[in-house]
Protein backbone atom coordinates (compact mmCIF):
# COMPACT_ATOMS: atom_id res chain seq x y z
CA UNK A 1 0.00 0.00 0.00
CA UNK A 2 2.82 2.44 0.87
CA UNK A 3 4.59 1.57 -2.39
CA UNK A 4 1.49 2.38 -4.45
CA UNK A 5 1.06 5.63 -2.52
CA UNK A 6 4.71 6.57 -3.16
CA UNK A 7 4.41 5.81 -6.87
CA UNK A 8 1.17 7.80 -7.10
CA UNK A 9 2.71 10.82 -5.41
CA UNK A 10 5.73 10.62 -7.72
CA UNK A 11 3.37 10.59 -10.71
CA UNK A 12 1.36 13.56 -9.42
CA UNK A 13 4.51 15.59 -8.72
CA UNK A 14 6.03 14.77 -12.10
CA UNK A 15 2.83 15.62 -13.96
CA UNK A 16 2.59 19.01 -12.23
CA UNK A 17 6.28 19.66 -12.95
CA UNK A 18 5.76 18.87 -16.65
CA UNK A 19 2.93 21.40 -16.93
CA UNK A 20 4.72 24.25 -15.12
CA UNK A 21 5.29 26.08 -18.44
CA UNK A 22 1.53 26.15 -19.01
CA UNK A 23 0.94 27.53 -15.52
CA UNK A 24 3.65 30.18 -15.94
CA UNK A 25 1.44 32.18 -18.29
CA UNK A 26 -0.14 33.66 -15.19
CA UNK A 27 1.88 34.76 -12.16
CA UNK A 28 -0.84 33.62 -9.76
CA UNK A 29 -1.17 30.18 -11.38
CA UNK A 30 2.59 29.78 -11.48
CA UNK A 31 2.88 30.52 -7.77
CA UNK A 32 0.08 28.07 -7.00
CA UNK A 33 1.75 25.41 -9.17
CA UNK A 34 5.12 26.00 -7.51
CA UNK A 35 3.56 25.63 -4.07
CA UNK A 36 1.68 22.49 -5.13
CA UNK A 37 4.83 20.94 -6.60
CA UNK A 38 6.85 21.80 -3.50
CA UNK A 39 4.30 20.33 -1.08
CA UNK A 40 3.66 17.24 -3.20
CA UNK A 41 7.40 16.56 -3.48
CA UNK A 42 7.89 17.00 0.26
CA UNK A 43 4.97 14.63 0.88
CA UNK A 44 6.51 12.19 -1.60
CA UNK A 45 9.84 12.40 0.23
CA UNK A 46 8.13 11.66 3.54
CA UNK A 47 6.26 8.70 2.04
CA UNK A 48 9.47 7.35 0.50
CA UNK A 49 11.25 7.66 3.85
CA UNK A 50 8.29 5.88 5.52
CA UNK A 51 8.53 3.17 2.87
CA UNK A 52 12.22 2.72 3.61
CA UNK A 53 11.67 2.43 7.36
CA UNK A 54 8.86 -0.09 6.90
CA UNK A 55 11.29 -2.29 4.91
CA UNK A 56 9.28 -1.78 1.73
CA UNK A 57 10.62 -1.87 -1.79
CA UNK A 58 10.25 0.55 -4.65
CA UNK A 59 10.53 -1.06 -8.08
CA UNK A 60 12.13 -4.11 -6.50
CA UNK A 61 14.80 -2.20 -4.58
CA UNK A 62 14.92 -1.49 -0.87
CA UNK A 63 17.85 0.91 -1.42
CA UNK A 64 16.06 3.31 -3.79
CA UNK A 65 13.53 5.09 -1.50
CA UNK A 66 16.06 7.07 0.61
CA UNK A 67 18.08 8.58 -2.27
CA UNK A 68 14.86 9.38 -4.12
CA UNK A 69 13.47 11.11 -1.05
CA UNK A 70 16.58 13.31 -0.87
CA UNK A 71 16.20 14.08 -4.57
CA UNK A 72 12.55 15.01 -3.98
CA UNK A 73 13.58 17.51 -1.29
CA UNK A 74 16.19 19.07 -3.60
CA UNK A 75 13.71 19.41 -6.46
CA UNK A 76 11.10 20.82 -4.04
CA UNK A 77 13.53 23.57 -3.06
CA UNK A 78 14.34 24.20 -6.72
CA UNK A 79 10.64 24.36 -7.57
CA UNK A 80 10.30 27.42 -5.35
CA UNK A 81 12.99 29.35 -7.22
CA UNK A 82 11.42 31.94 -9.44
CA UNK A 83 13.99 33.25 -11.89
CA UNK A 84 11.63 34.04 -14.75
CA UNK A 85 13.23 36.49 -17.11
CA UNK A 86 16.21 37.24 -14.90
CA UNK A 87 19.73 36.93 -16.26
CA UNK A 88 21.59 35.12 -13.52
CA UNK A 89 24.71 34.21 -15.51
CA UNK A 90 25.49 37.68 -16.89
CA UNK A 91 27.15 35.98 -19.83
CA UNK A 92 26.59 36.45 -23.54
CA UNK A 93 23.16 35.41 -24.72
CA UNK A 94 23.62 33.27 -27.85
CA UNK A 95 20.28 34.48 -29.22
CA UNK A 96 21.41 38.10 -29.15
CA UNK A 97 24.90 37.70 -30.61
CA UNK A 98 23.77 37.74 -34.23
CA UNK A 99 21.29 40.55 -33.58
CA UNK A 100 23.92 42.71 -31.90
CA UNK A 101 26.18 42.36 -34.96
CA UNK A 102 23.35 43.37 -37.32
CA UNK A 103 22.45 46.43 -35.24
CA UNK A 104 26.02 47.76 -35.36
Amino acid sequence: MIEVLAQSMCFISLTAFIFIATFSRSDKLELMAQNFIMFSLLATAAILWWLSYSDGELWGSNYLPKPLSVLCVIVAIAARLNIKGQNISFGANPHNIGKDSEQE
